[in-house]
């Protein structure tokens, strides 16, 4: 796992993770995206952490996928067959790694745009603070296809199904404080007191008893879980893929390259 691409530092019993491609905005390669989904396992499984905290570098918390990646071959610790046969990937297992194999709480400290992959992370996340000048977007209906990375799992039991369509089928950004109104964000915090607020509120949660927390979370994550969740991001790595793969998808992320809207056939 490199720490070029994810910044790691421990504060007593608090982990944060630090998104590091500020070049591209926080956007996730196969890189960076397993590599979150390595630290979060490794913390999860830190009797010394209590608390794990995810944020970005740089003005961006994540932009998405990065559309211009490269696959890398070896950070996953996986074989290239294992790879094929792996149907999640690692933008599912945000969802798996954070939610259901992590009994620690986590907070998203959205310091910057949060576009996509980066908008299913950060709703991962058990707890999310933004700073005022974030946005965020969920980036999918843009390129044409549906969300992936639990986004419409965690989104929907968030705010509910209404509130989840317009946000999922709105191609505009959502400044901060109409995420908060949303109920999407649990607090704003005041860029110039964002990182003090984010670091407080991880040391506050680490401070309490950490059988308790973990306790209360396992019973929470367990009282949503109605559904068969990786069937259901199965059916949504398989759906996104699809939508990426029509001939409006090619349409819509060429015209998201080349700035222009995209002009849909339905094919």
């Amino acid at each position: 796992m490199s720490e070029d691409v994810l910044l790691q530092e421990t504060h007593g019993h608090v982990a944060v993770l630090t998104l590091n491609r500020p070049e591209r905005k926080n956007a996730c390669n196969d890189e960076l995206g397993w590599s979150i989904v390595n630290a979060v396992q490794k913390a999860a499984q830190d009797d010394d952490v209590r608390v794990i905290g995810i944020t970005g570098s740089g003005d961006a918390f994540c932009s998405g996928v990065d559309l211009a990646r490269e696959p890398s071959s070896d950070v996953s610790g996986m074989s290239s067959q294992d790879r094929v046969l792996d149907d999640l990937h690692w933008v599912s297992r945000f969802y798996t790694g954070m939610r259901m194999e992590c009994d620690k709480p986590i907070v998203a400290g959205i310091n910057g745009i949060a576009v996509g992959a980066g908008m299913a992370l950060a709703m991962c996340a058990d707890m999310r603070i933004a700073k005022r000048s974030a946005r965020l977007h969920p980036g999918y209906i843009r390129a044409a296809t549906s969300p992936d990375g639990g986004l419409s799992l965690t989104l929907p039991q968030l705010i509910g199904h209404e509130k989840a369509m317009r946000f999922l089928l709105d191609p505009r950004m959502f400044p901060a404080d109409e995420a908060l109104d949303l109920g999407i964000v649990g607090e704003v915090a005041d860029d110039e007191a964002f990182d003090e607020r984010f670091l407080g509120t991880l040391a506050h949660l680490a401070s309490q008893s950490p059988i308790g927390a973990r306790q209360t979370k396992r019973l929470v994550v367990r009282a949503l879980a109605g559904v068969d969740a990786e069937a259901h991001l199965r059916n949504e790595m398989s759906y996104v893929g699809r939508g990426l793969g029509s001939e409006d998808g090619k349409e819509a992320v060429k015209a998201i390259m080349e700035k222009r809207k995209p002009v849909y056939n339905g094919s």
